[in-house]
Order: structure tokens, then sequence, then C-alpha cells
């Protein structure tokens, strides 16, 4: 059976997670599953490192994907198939130059798959060891208590008789050496039964140790990464019926002893085994499942505000919300547990660490409505943190010299557990939290917040940052993508991951090794910036999450790539190709757009535009950027040169769904050779055609060299204003960003507004037609001149 057909039988929770993983963009569901014995005969792991290994695992795939094409074409119903694997074909050719990353990624998947069949394997052991224990409790010892009962009433009675009978010396011995018989079976039966409870308490234990130091540590593990956006998952519906059912066990094997001790308040002998081997079995069991039920008191959900960056970041005097669970499920103790909330200050008795009070509704029953799956849960919605002032009020200098952002808090949940004769004290805590007073801590926070959860898996060490640990670059890295996963659907891939472990390390063969220190991470400058490192990324992460999630979630937006290496790329390509990327030089985070073109002599040149950050994604969305952006070429025509997203994708092809309003888009560069007005092909050119822009304006808009310094990212489109350009609000949104693509000694609102107010520049065009029949429109010469572009040539 191979691997997927494993992963296709197991239950529903690890099935969905299966689901989960294949919920992505890199490797298909479809693919894996009609290549699935193909696929997993493979070394992936191997052309991961080997480049001629990948090649030709990459041409193989293709062809495979080939023959299932032709497969699903011969089949009537198979006509979604069909175009579904034409498309993957399709998306996979953008690794023809580096098929090892093709090949990386098949590996992970494969990797992650085995990850989920070992845990549902590890669970199938412990049902079964549980379910092996659950019937041994109610088939074997139950029945043995009730053997046992009646042999010893027997016993009795023939004891009693024996007493009251008149016979002969003969008759009594014979009697006696009966009742000494069944003594010694009854005896027997005891001892029988005593073992039978400690053997059952030995497949507890080790049931205990799976559940309690292997499940519960890995759930713990899970969720604190899932803090920090690792898609892992955190239910603990499973952990809730393993707890349930072992603590009922329990309880079932506490009534039986207890059961022994009404036997031997009935009858007991010399050297009875009850009264000596009973005690201690009651004290296992009394510490298994004080140890049980502690461990099953967890809290659920971290603390977070409704509104805050992620979990775990707390403000002052604002609300939050925090959820605690009790993991043994009876219906008994629905709203009979209060559970009680505060700040754990002892860890907070260093010099000049802040104190908090907790205010809000600070007790809660365990309540088993507030559950979806109807589980004992207190689930605290209102509650703040407020300073407490301590001395002289505000913070002092700490002993371990920390910031604010450094010092990590717990919250802290204690409740009374009493049933059946038992009563334990639970107690429980949150992740460490950090707690800030202003929403420009909030940055710092988090980077905390990420840092500690990375690396710490000790929840308990609120000094962490005291001698905060290096990330090793496989952690940190990982952390990243998790990043991105939770702003845009989308983790880093293997060539974002080695540009910025270029960017940190320098070139280097393998970076397993390579470290970064907390300093580095999030108080060190980047060279030649006045920023560090995690607020360059945080800039990033930001414009990712409020204005490119779709666009980064498609896998449209290469990001992270290295200026050489955008350059080496693009050359390769046919004109008019382009690739987005974020911004090195932006604190706040910003994303540019580079294309490649060729010169009369075939000589290819890339150009980039300035960076736009969130002020001017705010006004205009990027795919209506990239649609409306317009060069001035010969004859005074706007061109688009942007015509293929990297490595062949036609423009619209990739954002056209995006776009706020269908346009009337005057001609790209790849199609302006059909005309033979814009472009002309010449023999020394490697493609199709070369463009004919003026180079002195050119030069005065665009860097080749590097992002260029002239805020130059969107030239004016007024000679031929597109319908979608004038359906905008000009006294709003565009004039924002056209203000910095002009001279910045001309006031573009007033300069604009002008032109669209005069009717003499209009010549009794109104405006209505100008939507309509925008490509014959043209502005003066005079105009374009006093906007800042006196070197594009104009129509007479």
């Amino acid at each position: 059976m191979t691997q997927w057909e494993r992963l296709q039988q197991l239950d529903t929770v690890y099935s969905q997670r299966a689901f989960d993983l294949y919920n992505r963009d890199e490797f298909p569901m479809e693919v894996r599953h009609y290549l699935a014995h193909w696929i997993e005969g493979q070394d992936w792991e191997r052309a991961s490192r080997d480049s001629s290994q990948a090649a030709f695992l990459f041409q193989v795939l293709l062809e495979n994907l080939d023959n299932q094409f032709s497969r699903f074409a011969q089949e009537r119903d198979s006509f979604l198939l069909q175009r579904n694997f034409r498309r993957y074909k399709q998306n996979f050719q953008k690794y023809q130059e580096e098929p090892y990353t093709l090949a990386n990624i098949i590996h992970w998947f494969l990797v992650k798959e085995r990850e989920i069949l070992n845990d549902a394997e590890l669970a199938q052991q412990v049902s079964t060891l549980k379910f092996s224990q659950r019937q041994w409790s109610w088939r074997t010892l139950r029945p043995n208590i009730r053997c046992l009962e009646e042999q010893q009433d027997e016993f009795d009675f023939k004891y009693q008789t024996h007493l009251m009978d008149c016979c002969t010396e003969e008759e009594k011995k014979m009697q006696a050496e009966g009742l000494q018989k069944m003594l010694n079976a009854l005896d027997k039966c005891r001892k029988n039964f005593l073992s039978d409870i400690s053997t059952m308490l030995d497949a507890a234990d080790v049931l205990r140790s799976v559940l309690i130091d292997e499940e519960l540590v890995d759930w713990k593990w899970r969720q604190q990464k899932s803090c920090i956006g690792a898609p892992d998952d955190t239910s603990l519906e499973h952990l809730e019926k393993w707890f349930t059912q072992i603590i009922e066990c329990m309880f079932q094997l506490q009534k039986f002893l207890q059961k022994l001790d009404e036997l031997v308040g009935k009858m007991t002998y010399e050297n009875d085994p009850i009264p000596v081997r009973k005690p201690p079995l009651k004290s296992r069991v009394d510490t298994l499942l004080t140890n049980l039920i502690k461990s099953s008191f967890v809290v659920e959900t971290q603390p977070s505000m409704p509104q805050g960056r992620g979990s775990l970041v707390l403000r002052t005097n604002v609300q939050f919300s925090v959820k605690v669970r009790l993991l043994y499920k009876v219906s008994e103790l629905n709203h009979v547990m209060k559970v009680t909330v505060s700040v754990n200050n002892a860890a907070s008795q260093l010099k000049g660490f802040r104190k908090f009070n907790v205010l809000g509704t600070l007790s809660k029953a365990l309540n088993m409505a507030e559950s979806m799956n109807g589980g004992m849960v207190a689930d605290f919605r209102h509650l703040t943190l407020k300073d407490q002032k301590v001395g002289g009020g505000g913070k002092g200098i700490n002993d371990l010299s920390l910031s604010v952002t450094e010092e990590l808090h717990r919250i802290i949940f204690q409740t009374q557990f009493d049933y059946q004769g038992l009563s334990v004290p639970l107690e429980t805590f949150s992740l460490p939290v950090v707690v800030i007073s202003n929403s420009s801590q909030q940055q710092s926070a988090w980077a905390s917040v990420l840092w500690f959860n990375m690396l710490c898996s000790d929840p308990e060490n609120v000094k962490f940052f005291e001698t905060s640990p290096a990330a090793t670059w496989p952690q940190f890295g990982e952390m990243l993508s998790w990043q991105f996963l939770s702003c845009g659907k989308r983790g880093l891939d293997n060539d974002q991951l080695e540009t910025l472990a270029i960017k940190l390390f320098g070139k280097q063969q393998s970076y397993d090794n390579c470290k970064i220190s907390w300093t580095k991470f999030s108080k060190e400058n980047l060279p030649d910036t006045n920023f560090s490192l995690w607020v360059w990324l945080d800039g990033i992460l930001t414009l990712v999450k409020l204005y490119l999630s779709d666009l980064w979630s498609d896998g449209s937006i290469m990001g992270f790539v290295s200026k050489g290496k955008e350059r080496l790329l693009l050359k390769k390509k046919q004109n008019g190709t382009f690739l987005l990327r974020f911004s090195e030089s932006i604190k706040d985070g910003g994303i540019t757009f580079s294309w490649v073109q060729y010169a009369n002599d075939g000589t290819p040149s890339v150009q980039t535009v300035k960076p736009f950050t969130s002020t001017d994604l705010k006004q205009i969305a990027l795919p209506d950027i990239l649609c409306n952006f317009r060069m001035m070429i010969a004859e005074n025509i706007p061109v688009n040169p942007l015509c293929y997203l990297y490595p062949n994708t036609p423009k619209d092809q990739a954002f056209g769904k995006y776009y706020s309003e269908k346009t009337g888009d005057p001609p790209s560069l790849s199609d302006a050779g059909d005309d033979g007005l814009l472009l002309q092909a010449f023999e020394k050119s490697p493609m199709l055609s070369s463009s004919t822009i003026d180079d002195d304006m050119l030069n005065s808009i665009l860097d080749s060299d590097s992002e260029c310094t002239v805020p130059e990212a969107f030239p004016p489109t007024a000679p031929h204003t597109s319908p979608s350009c004038l359906q905008h609000n000009f006294s709003e949104s565009p004039l924002d960003i056209f203000a910095d693509a002009l001279s910045p000694d001309i006031d573009v609102n007033v300069t604009l507004h002008e032109f669209l107010n005069s009717p003499n520049i209009l010549n009794g065009i109104n405006f209505r037609m100008l939507q309509e029949e925008s490509d014959d429109f043209a502005l003066d010469s005079g105009l374009i001149q006093d906007l800042g572009y006196p070197n594009i040539p104009l129509t007479p």
C-alpha cells in the first residue's frame, strides 16, 4: 500500500490534516493522487541536492503529466481533470531552470505526510491500549469482584453452618477440611484480583505517560507554534476523549478497591492479602488520578486582544480574552467548578519589573454550553490588565536590564476539583505574555513573542531574554514563513528563503549552521539603513496583509529576490517580462516591479520603478497600477511596457481577476509589433520585438542599475487616459501617487484640476466622451512640459 493510500484511510482528524497540507499552490493534490506510485518511487531528497538528478526527474514528471492528460482526453467525464493537468504542467514550467527547487518541494510534502502518518499511528496505539484497558476493567475485574463476593458469601454460610451443626467428630473434621479448601480458594481469588488491579495500574501508568509526557507535551508545543502562525492542529477533542476514558477507568478501580474494604469488613483471616496489598494500590490509583486530573486542566486559547496583532501581546486597559478547559468531561461537574484568574506576579519580583492587576469577571464556572462539543470550558472574554503602582510608581531599572517588551508575564488560573471523594487543587498558566501600554510598542512586543515561542519550550522561563539564545537559520526561516502564511495565506519558498539567508549571512554552501541573534533580529540596524531586520520584515508583512494578500497567495509576487538575480532572471525572458519584489530600502514596507526591454541592437536592460508603499496602495490597488502603467514612446503613444508576469504568464491572465474594472488598456509592448507603429523587430534582438522608447525620456524616469531614486513609478497617463483612470475621483486617490511622479516644483493638484476644468484645453470635448473615446485624446505639449516631462516626444 502506498503512503498516499494509507493517508486516505486515516480518521477524520488526520485526513483533515492531510487535506490542509495540500490546500496550497506549490504541489496540487490531484498530481499527488494520480502519480502517487511514481512519486513515491523517486529519491526526491537526493534530487533536491543533485541538479542533474533533479533535471531528469523534472522531465519525467512533465512526461507523466502529459500521459495523464492523454488518458483524461479519452475519458468523456474527465474534462475538468484534463484542463487542470494542462494548467499544472504550465505552472511547473517555472521550475525549468531550477528543477531542484521543485524536487525540494515534493520532498517536503512527502516528509509532512509521513509526520501525519506517524501521529496517526501513535494515536492508534494509544487508542488500542485504552480500549484494552477499558475492556479489562469492565469485562474482567467486574465479574471477578462479583465472583469473589459470591465465594466469600458461600464460605461464610458454610462456616456458620459448621459452627451450628451437631455432628460427629469425623463429620466436623471433613467439614473443616472442606472449609479450608474454600478459604484457600478465596485467598487465591483475592490475591489474583489484587494482582489484576496491579497489572492494570501498570498499563494505566504507561498510558498516562503517553498522554501527559508525549501527547499533551506535543499539543502544547503545537499550540505554542500556532500562536506565531504555524499551521498546526491544536484541537483538543481527541485528548479530551483519552483523558476522560482513562480517568473514568481510574475511578472504577477506586470503586473496586472500596469494594474490597467491604469484603474485609465482613470477613478476614490470618495472612489476608487485602489489608497488606490494598493500601499501596489505592495510593497508586490516587496518584494516577491526581496526575491525570492536574494535567487535564489546560489553557485552550491563549490570551489575545480582539484587535491585536496576535496572541500573547496584551495592552493595559484594553480588553482581552482567554479560554481554559478541563479535559475530563463529566456532566456532574458542569457549573460546579469555579475558575479564578489572576496575574502571576510571583515571577515578577525582580527589581523594576512591572506588576499588574486583572480587572473584569475574575471567576467563571466550567460550562459545557460554552464549548462547540460540550467540553468543560471557562471562557473569559472581558478581562483587562491595569498597572499596579509599586513604591514611587513608574518603571525603574530591572535587575536584568530588560526593555518593557522583553518582560514576560503569565496569566494564572486556579480551581478546585472535588469528585467521588477525591479533592485536588488545579492550576494552569498561559504562555508568557508581553504587556504594552501603547500601540507604538506592539511591533517590538510581537518580535519578543516570536522569538520566545520559536526557541523556548519552557513556558515558565520568564527570564528568557536575560540570556536569549540565537536562532539557527532553519528555525528562523520556518518562523518567517509562518508569518507570511498568516498574513498572506502562503509561506516562503526555498528561493525566497535563500535570498534572505544570503542577505543575512552571505553566500554559503549550507545555511543549516548559520545563526542569528536576538540583537541582530530586533535591535541592530541593517547595513546602510536606520531600521532593524524585524522592522523591515514587519513592514512588508503589514503591506502583504493589508493590500497584497491575494497576490501573495496566488504566487504573483516573487517578493524576495536580489537585484542581481532579478536582472539575471529577466534578461533571459522575452520583452516586457516583469516581476514584483519587495523594496530593501523602505522601513514600512514597499513593493516595486522591474521589467526587461531590448534596445534596437538586441541588448537587454532591466528597468525598475520607485517602490509603492501603503500610502500608495491604500488609494490604488497594485493590479490597477500594473494595468494602467504607461510610458510614452514614438508618436506620443502611451504604452504599457508590462506584458508577462515572470516567467511567462500574460499580465491580464495573472491580474485580470483583480482589476477594479475592465478598462480599454492601450497597447502593450508585446502587441506593438503587429501594427509597426510602436515597436520594430531587429535581427540582432533575441526576442520577437524591441522597444523604440526614447532613451532620454527613459533615463529621466528610471534607473536600470538600482531601485529608482526618482519617484517615477506612475508616469502621467493623461495623453491617452484609459476609461479606468478617468473613472477615479481625481480629487482623491490617483493624485497622491501622481504627485510624487512629477516635478517637485509643480502643484499637481492645482495643475490637473485646472486642466480638467479648462474648456480651452479640452477643446470642447466633454468629460463623458473621454470615457468612450480616450484613445483619440492627447494633452497639448505645453501642459506636458509644465508637468515636468519636456523630453517626451509629442504629437503635433
